[in-house]
């Protein structure tokens, strides 16, 4: 059965703003965070639409994980196709929202899984690393 974990983010960000630096995370991310993302490519699609598919390649010192190949459902959501994550769960879809508050946005970032096994941890580093990429990210611009 899958469950679901949500975390919102405040960034000083309008909602145009948000998409647009996420629609250029292959090559801005990277740069901004070599402790944790060593590339990020664009395997299939545009990159912009339905279908891309996106390979993230991670930095030594990222726990659990080396890669993963992500497929876009729709604009706003993402199914883990291929990594090492999959041998823990089943499922692993992440759904971003971006509502404007002013001058700034609520991003919300829900993740659905299904865990291979009881025993496996919810994906609570993943929420983590997403909520200090967001923040950092908005802080620099």
């Amino acid at each position: 059965m899958a469950s679901m974990v949500e975390v919102g983010v405040e960034v000083k960000s309008s909602p145009d703003k948000f998409w647009t630096a996420i629609h250029a995370s292959t090559k801005l991310i990277p740069r901004i965070f070599p402790p944790h993302h060593k590339s990020i490519r664009i395997i299939g699609g545009d990159g912009n639409s339905v279908s891309t598919i996106r390979l993230l390649k991670y930095a030594q010192g990222v726990p659990l994980i080396t890669f993963a190949k992500q497929v876009a459902e729709e604009l706003d959501d993402a199914d883990i196709t291929d990594s090492e994550i999959v041998s823990f769960y089943k499922t692993f879809k992440t759904t971003l929202k971006v509502e404007a508050r002013g001058d700034s946005s609520l991003v919300k970032y829900y993740i659905e899984y299904e865990k291979v096994y009881e025993e496996v941890p919810d994906p609570h580093l993943t929420q983590e690393m997403a909520v200090k990429h967001y923040n950092e990210l908005f802080d620099l611009s």
